[in-house]
């Protein structure tokens, strides 16, 4: 993370579910924080790139900024579903007129806004979940492989479970439940329309379904309780998986951190630490920038 002589520096967070946008100055100072809709380049690469482009458009205006201002900022992104360095090259080359451009996951921003650029582990479990381990410079990744094949103990593999267990349910292959009924309703208890729904349903349309089956689960529902139990395990599994590696510092982050902690404290002592910064600020930081 070289430093970078830029005037301005954006931090660009783009997740399955939002897009999430920081600038600062160079002396760190925030002048500007915007959301926007989903931002995952290998799901929807037109789509994400759209929303990219729209989000950092409404963050220069919310900062005072001009797109002549381009050439004067130094622009970190962290991105789901950038794996390869031809992923990160298509995407800054869609970005224009900026002094500077580094485009890396998701994953890699937030494990170096967790700890605020020193060596340290992270584990993500949002719509998509995801180990980082960043030891003497050098990023490894565990999981997050995408949600067709991992992504274990994510919102969406819950959502997916809880969708496959609702239908199992309504074929009578398997125990239903409240929760099952629920999410059958949601479909007017129509196989047939759940099957037509998962043509066209992304990741975060699975991961929508995770609230209902914490919910359940937090009533002792007989479908739900496993499945919340089993993405518990996986998430700890993460975190075993980067103690191996030799992280000593990890953090929990992602729209399931809060949701699991209280079924992860009844497994084992709470083994995560507070991340220092987020994911938005550990992209400026790979810009190059600075933190107060």
């Amino acid at each position: 993370m070289k430093a970078h002589d830029g005037q301005y520096f954006i931090g660009v967070d783009g997740g399955g579910t939002r897009c999430r946008v920081r600038v600062r100055s160079a002396n760190g100072k925030e002048l500007a924080f915007v959301e926007g809709g989903s931002a995952n380049v290998h799901n929807d690469p037109e789509g994400a790139l759209a929303t990219i482009h729209s989000t950092l458009d409404h963050a220069f205006k919310a900062a005072g900024l001009s797109p002549k201002d381009r050439s004067k900022t130094a622009l970190g992104l962290g991105l789901a579903g950038i794996v390869s360095l031809a992923d990160s090259g298509r995407v800054r080359a869609s970005l224009t007129g900026f002094a500077h451009i580094v485009a890396e996951s998701d994953a890699a921003a937030a494990c170096i806004g967790a700890h605020q650029g020193t060596d340290g582990g992270l584990v993500i479990a949002g719509t998509g979940s995801a180990g980082l381990a960043f030891i003497n410079g050098k990023m490894t990744a565990i999981g997050g492989r995408g949600f067709a094949i991992s992504d274990e103990g994510s919102a969406a593999r819950i959502g997916w479970e809880a969708l496959r267990q609702s239908l199992i349910a309504a074929d009578d292959l398997g125990p239903s439940s409240k929760m099952t009924r629920q999410i059958m309703k949601r479909f007017d208890n129509d196989p047939a329309a759940v099957t037509r729904w998962t043509v066209t349903a992304r990741s975060s349309d699975y991961g929508a379904l995770a609230p209902i089956v914490f919910g359940h689960a937090e009533k002792g529902d007989a479908v739900a309780l496993p499945i919340i139990k089993q993405a518990t395990r996986d998430i700890l599994n993460l975190h075993a998986a980067l103690c191996r590696l030799g992280c000593e510092r990890i953090s929990l982050v992602g729209g399931l951190s809060e949701p699991l902690k209280p079924w992860i404290e009844l497994l084992t002592p709470y083994p995560f630490v507070p991340p220092l910064h987020d994911a938005a600020d550990g992209a400026i930081l790979m810009a190059g920038g600075k933190l107060p």
